[in-house]
This record gives structure tokens, C-alpha cells and sequence, in this order.
């Protein structure tokens, strides 16, 4: 237990038999119970499970009989802690690439009840850069700040990192199917807890680089399909929470600066083409578009202010 709540780690595991029991053998002593949850491993990562629970009985293997991915692992886990009526549920990777002297660092907000949802940042040592694989790093920075606008965080950075601690009301309020199955699971997380307007932390947490892991993450495929995923929830947000729970006004904002803006960019690309064929603009025409991209970008950055003012106090 941890200041007088119990804790529980989930341990999202496919093919990490290398590395899951140097994994488990690290989490703290605080720690009361640990959830592996096997995701259809092909490997030998039941059987290091296994190995761990005869040594530790904190550890309980949970099998998948289907690969689901990471994000359908980690539910799994949740809906195991809410079942045991875990205080906090902390997720730990099984490739041992998350520190485990900053667990207690991660879940202690959420202990304390300051927030409902804790998350290491890698970003904010100095380290960052230098530890973190350059092309990996700069996917992240792009995500994350699609995520900025998609989840209403805009205080919240490392959006990739799944080094996280949730509160046990939290993970009892959530629609936890409705989650995104794979490596999207962390952005649409913040979505989702955007909408129940759950209180948000960053803390700082040191990268692990170089310790044997291996990544199955090509970012050519994940960066496009997580951006593609942050799109949808990004309205899905939209809807749930300043329409259908508690209606704002920077619906509209977002909505006229969406309609302009594409106005504007399609109105401008059939300029240039008709120009481009020797056809003339008229001066009026060139200033329409002008207009319509300026009051399109203006009424985004509205929009986007009334949501930052909306959820500064989510932290």
C-alpha cells in the first residue's frame, strides 16, 4: 500500500518473454497486486509469468486467448483492479523501459486525490533528446500536440508515454470498451477522461533506452493512423462534451473555422490552377480567399482558446 491505498500494476505483455521477469522483479514492495496480462503471446512470456507468480504472489497472470493489442491488455488489467477494488492501477510496460523508482512518484498525486490521472513525461529532463531514438522522439512531439487539441490537455505533453497511474473512481466511470485497442490507447485515454472532466498530471520520469527491448512500432503506419484516430475523437470530444453534456459556444467557433478554412484552401488551389491555365483573377476573388483564411484561422485559435480556458483547472 501506498499512504494507506492499495496499488495495482498492470503489465501489458506479447511476445516479452526476455524481459517481463527483469520487469516484475523491479516493481516496489508497496506494490499489492501485479496483473500480467498475456495478449496472445507467441513466445515463452506465460511461462516467465508463471515463473514470477511461484516466486511472487502479488504477480496473477492473466491470459488472452486472442491478440487484442496493447490497449485491450491494458482494460483487461482495469477491469481486474476495479473488480479488486484497487485504490490506483498503475501501467507498466513488460519491456522494462519504465523506471520503477518512479512509480511512486507517478501514483502519489492520485493517492493523494490531487488528480485522476497521473502520467510520466519523458520531455521534461534534458535527457530526452539524447536517450530517446531522434525519429521516435519527433513522432511523439507531433502527437503529442494533436493530442493537445483532441483531448482538451493542452498542459499535458509525452502523449505516447503509457507509464500511468488511475484512480479506482476514475477507471469505475470510464466506458473502458470504448477505448482504442492499440497503440493509440493513450491518446484516446486523455479523450475519454477530457469528456468525464478528470483531473490530469504530468510527472517527470526518466527514459529507458538500450536495456534489450524491442519495438514493433513503425512510425510510417502508427503516426497516420494515430492522427487519423485523434481526428474522430477530436469531434467525438467535441460532441459529448460541449453539446450533448454541457453546451459552449466554441463549438461554433470550431465549426466556422473548420468551414472557412477549407473554403478558403479549396477556393485557393482552384485559383492558382485556373491561373496556372491562363485564365484571370480578379483582385475581389484573390481578397475573398484572403479573408476566408484569416477568419478561418482566427476562429480556430479562438475555439482553441475557450477549450484551453475551459479545462485549465483539469490539472
Amino acid at each position: 500500500m501506498l499512504e494507506g491505498k492499495s496499488i495495482a500494476v498492470v503489465v501489458p505483455a506479447h511476445d516479452e518473454e526476455a524481459l517481463l521477469e527483469q520487469t516484475l522483479a523491479g516493481i516496489p514492495a508497496f506494490v499489492d497486486r501485479i496483473y500480467v496480462v498475456d495478449d496472445a503471446s507467441r513466445d515463452a512470456t506465460v511461462e516467465r509469468a508463471r515463473a514470477a507468480a511461484a516466486r511472487d504472489p502479488r504477480v496473477e497472470l492473466i491470459e488472452r486467448e486472442r491478440n487484442g493489442g496493447v490497449g485491450a491488455a491494458i482494460v483487461t488489467g482495469y477491469k481486474r483492479a476495479v473488480e479488486d477494488h484497487m485504490g490506483v492501477a498503475v501501467v507498466m510496460a513488460a519491456d522494462n523501459q519504465m523506471d520503477p523508482a518512479d512509480l511512486e512518484g507517478i501514483a502519489a498525486p492520485v493517492v493523494r486525490g490531487e488528480v485522476d490521472y497521473a502520467k510520466a513525461n519523458r520531455l521534461f529532463t534534458g535527457q530526452a533528446w539524447e536517450l530517446i531514438p531522434h525519429h521516435r522522439y519527433l513522432g511523439n512531439a507531433v502527437l503529442s500536440l494533436l493530442t493537445k487539441i483532441a483531448s482538451g490537455y493542452w498542459h499535458v505533453a509525452d502523449s505516447q508515454s503509457g507509464y500511468t497511474a488511475a484512480a479506482h473512481d476514475t477507471l469505475a466511470a470510464l466506458d473502458l470498451d470504448r477505448l482504442y485497442p492499440r497503440y493509440g490507447f493513450p491518446n484516446d485515454m486523455l479523450v475519454h477522461l477530457n469528456v468525464l472532466n478528470a483531473r490530469v498530471r504530468d510527472v517527470p520520469s526518466r527514459p529507458v533506452y538500450g536495456v534489450g527491448e524491442r519495438s514493433g512500432i513503425k512510425l510510417r503506419t502508427v503516426v497516420p493512423r494515430i492522427s487519423w484516430l485523434l481526428v474522430k475523437a477530436f469531434f467525438w470530444r467535441m460532441k459529448e462534451k460541449y453539446v450533448i453534456r454541457d453546451f459552449h459556444p466554441l463549438v461554433f467557433f470550431y465549426l466556422g473555422g473548420l468551414a472557412m478554412g477549407l473554403a478558403g484552401l479549396g477556393l485557393g488551389i482552384a485559383l492558382v490552377i485556373l491561373r496556372i491555365l491562363g485564365h484571370s483573377i480578379t483582385a475581389a476573388t484573390g481578397v475573398l480567399v484572403a479573408l476566408l483564411l484569416i477568419f478561418g484561422s482566427q476562429f480556430t485559435l479562438f475555439a482553441m482558446w475557450f477549450d484551453m480556458e475551459s479545462n485549465k483547472d483539469l490539472k
